[in-house]
């Protein structure tokens, strides 16, 4: 490590300590419960698939080689929505942004799990497993969670989707809801695409724009389409038809709408007497090889609409709430020559709520110098996903540090849990 990387690194964190936020291990039992507190406590957790390019979502406008870099993929200072001297958001995640001057959003801007293959199916197993090493458990650490919570506090879980994805599947049996007709069961065909074409000159912008294309005539489409019959997941709880979660790529006033729709019934859910505490969704089509400007503006509007849904949907309860957003893997520091990026290792988290406590990034920024890059190439991670999932586990779920270690992500000593975030 460079003499500049370790000063970087002092600095960063030392900015953290003074924001509250500490990164240790867990070392203290479950929370005390003396008001039925925990009872109320609520997360939710985004999976965004493909591999979201965090130097987008939380551009690092004041890192010196951040604009030599990306080229002519970057953003202006002046034009993304400021957090502080070196990040901005995205000019997409307006609701975001709002949250997060009332101190109810944060980013985690170099973030990654375990794995360093850069496959999606590899990555996405070990980010929804929990696990270390690919393929070696069947069930996922939010279902793990939910059966590791004590007998006075069992709580519900909740996937959106038509099949339950590996991050709730185990022992505990958790509610669906699928958004109905709308869900694509061919989804992960444009990542399959997008990764076989992203070397040819010619088909891999062709594709990119043909995404783009048929994105926005979907939104003709919902915009004129009859809704579908009340959807009904298990438990019975029902909702009006909309368009699937992993129909990211709909932009336009109808595909903000609908996605808000989306947050809002999926928060309806979790507001009802015995509804779920704990919810899934994953959103789809993140995967960025070409024309990466306007697939990433698209699907960054449709997450910011969703998360806005969820805000104003959970009402009061927002404020017992974090949601945190999450992929399997960044993308490459550099952009490539179709205009966009390739398969990286650190992307950002977004951790939000109210029930989140007010501060700067969560973990440290390892910085764009040369020397810095993962293997020439990728944004340094400088934070294990699972000591984020741990820390928020712990001390917004209540879970004591046993059952986090020894059951929920066994073999993790190394991922030290991000405390002091709620």
């Amino acid at each position: 490590m460079t003499d500049r990387l370790m000063m970087n690194r002092r600095r960063v964190l030392a900015s953290a300590a003074g924001l509250g936020l500490s990164v240790t291990f867990l070392g203290r039992p479950a929370l005390a419960d003396t008001d039925g507190a925990l009872d109320k406590r609520k997360l939710v957790v985004v999976i965004c698939r493909g591999g979201m390019d965090g130097l987008s979502v939380s551009p690092p406008v004041g890192d010196a080689d951040y604009q030599g870099l990306r080229r002519g993929i970057a953003f202006k200072p002046e034009d993304v929505l400021k957090l502080d001297g070196t990040f901005g958001l995205h000019p997409a995640l307006t609701s975001v942004h709002a949250l997060a001057l009332k101190g109810q959003a944060r980013i985690a801007p170099a973030v990654a799990t375990p794995d360093r293959a850069r496959s999606h199916f590899e990555a996405q197993d070990v980010l929804e497993s929990g696990s270390a090493q690919v393929y070696a458990t069947t069930s996922g650490w939010l279902n793990r969670a939910l059966e590791a919570l004590p007998a006075s506090r069992k709580a519900q879980g909740l996937y959106v989707g038509a099949t339950t994805p590996l991050i709730l599947r185990g022992k505990v049996q958790a509610a669906s809801w699928s958004p109905g007709k709308g869900v694509d069961e061919t989804a992960r065909l444009p990542t399959l695409l997008q990764d076989l074409y992203k070397t040819d000159p010619l088909m891999g912008p062709a594709f990119a724009r043909g995404l783009e294309t048929e994105s926005m005539a979907q939104v003709a489409m919902t915009a004129m389409a009859t809704p579908v019959e009340p959807l009904v997941a298990a438990g019975g709880m029902a909702a009006p038809g909309m368009m699937a979660a992993s129909a990211v790529g709909r932009g336009g006033r109808a595909g903000r709408d609908a996605a808000r729709k989306l947050g809002a019934t999926l928060a309806g859910f979790m507001v009802q007497d015995g509804g779920p505490r704990i919810a899934a969704l994953s959103l789809d089509g993140w995967d960025t090889h070409a024309g990466q400007v306007g697939q990433i503006n698209t699907r960054l509007t449709y997450l910011d609409a969703v998360l806005s849904g969820l805000n104003t949907g959970l009402g009061d309860e927002w404020k017992n709430t974090v949601v945190v957003t999450v992929t399997e893997f960044g993308r490459t520091a550099r952009a490539n020559g179709t205009g966009g990026t390739d398969h990286g290792t650190a992307s950002t988290a977004l951790v939000l709520g109210g029930a989140l406590k007010p501060g700067g990034i969560i973990g440290d920024w390892p910085g764009l110098a040369q020397p810095a890059l993962y293997e020439n190439r990728d944004l340094a991670p400088t934070l294990d996903m699972r000591g984020l999932f741990k820390g928020l586990l712990g001390d917004h779920m209540g879970l004591d540090r046993a059952a986090l270690e020894s059951r929920v992500f066994a073999n993790s000593a190394e991922a030290r849990a991000v405390t002091g975030l709620v």
